[in-house]
């Protein structure tokens, strides 16, 4: 990738897109191609097509995706399906169509089995059944790897896949009925400091192991993928495909502790187990990317104390 190769972020708005874009400016890349959902809408085949014919990317980050945590997952399975089957669909069909050189697709640690071998192995996509509750969301994912993977095979396109472990950072989501577990109890404390508020109650048992990962360091294994391997290199029978994370993880119990220290709570922490606590561990291996020579470099406590200080500034809920 040259400094001034044409590159598209496709959903350059959301946390992971956003990071991306942060990380290639400071890098000095200059051409890069944004479209927010107003001027592009990824669901419509016709608008993407007309897009790519147009603008000739030359690399492309699919960090677009229709995102939430267990509830929105599990209240709005349609849409979490068809969403993200037809924003991936029709970029990495395109992406073929005109000729783009390299295109990254993000997916999601949920793409593995409930009860898979910890920590995650890349090879152990579909080898047993999915968390129920964000089943739809992981079966459109799963779908967006293998598109990658099948258009790699039969056509020789340098498509690759990355799959974060649980994100958080700038532009995340605290919506408490649609964010993740993070973002969530942040707000919860801090607004329970604000309001003098006794006790903060958490979903699930508090007993699920959870790893999480700053964007920023999801941002610079991204663009360390983009420019240091090909798809075209490795052997035809092996998925191009990354697991990254933070290489370590933490009960939801002990991170409410951690987030309630970093926010000065004094008061009582209530688990409340009549919540689904989904699956009850998601540790990535990412030796795999770890080979490659790229490790992440945000401890968890630091990066929480960087959100919460932006926080603190702008309060953006």
């Amino acid at each position: 990738m040259n400094k001034d190769s044409k590159i598209y972020v496709a959903g350059h708005k959301g946390m992971v897109g956003s990071a991306i874009v942060r990380k290639l400016q400071v890098e000095r890349y200059q051409n890069l191609l944004l479209r927010n959902s107003t001027e592009l809408d990824l669901r419509n085949q016709k608008a993407v097509d007309t897009f790519f014919a147009k603008e000739k990317p030359e690399y492309v980050f699919l960090a677009a995706a229709k995102v939430g945590g267990i509830q929105a997952n599990n209240t709005y399975r349609a849409d979490f399906i068809y969403e993200n089957l037809m924003i991936e669909a029709n970029v990495i069909h395109a992406a073929y169509q005109y000729g783009v050189r390299k295109l990254l697709f993000l997916g999601s640690s949920c793409i593995y089995p409930k009860l898979a071998e910890q920590p995650l192995k890349e090879e152990s996509l579909l080898s047993g059944y999915l968390e129920s509750t964000n089943q739809p969301y992981a079966i459109a994912k799963i779908a967006g790897i293998e598109l990658c993977d099948a258009y790699r095979r039969q056509y020789g396109c340098d498509f690759i896949s990355a799959m974060p472990t649980n994100l958080y950072g700038p532009n995340d989501n605290y919506d408490l009925e649609k964010s993740h577990v993070l973002p969530a109890l942040l707000r919860k404390f801090m607004t329970a400091v604000e309001n003098g508020d006794e006790s903060v109650t958490i979903w699930g048992s508090g007993t699920p192991l959870r790893e999480f990962l700053h964007v920023d360091d999801m941002a610079a294994a991204c663009l360390f993928l983009m420019k240091k391997v090909s798809a075209k290199d490795m052997p035809i029978n092996e998925l191009a495909m990354w697991n990254v994370g933070l290489g370590s993880d933490i009960s939801i119990a002990d991170l409410a502790k951690l987030i309630a220290n970093i926010t000065e709570f004094k008061g009582t922490l209530n688990f409340d187990a009549t919540k689904p606590d989904g699956t009850p561990r998601k540790l990535m291996d990412v030796s795999k990317l770890k080979t490659l020579g790229w490790q992440a470099s945000i401890s968890l406590e630091e990066g929480i104390r960087r959100v919460y200080e932006e926080l603190s500034l702008k309060r953006a809920w």
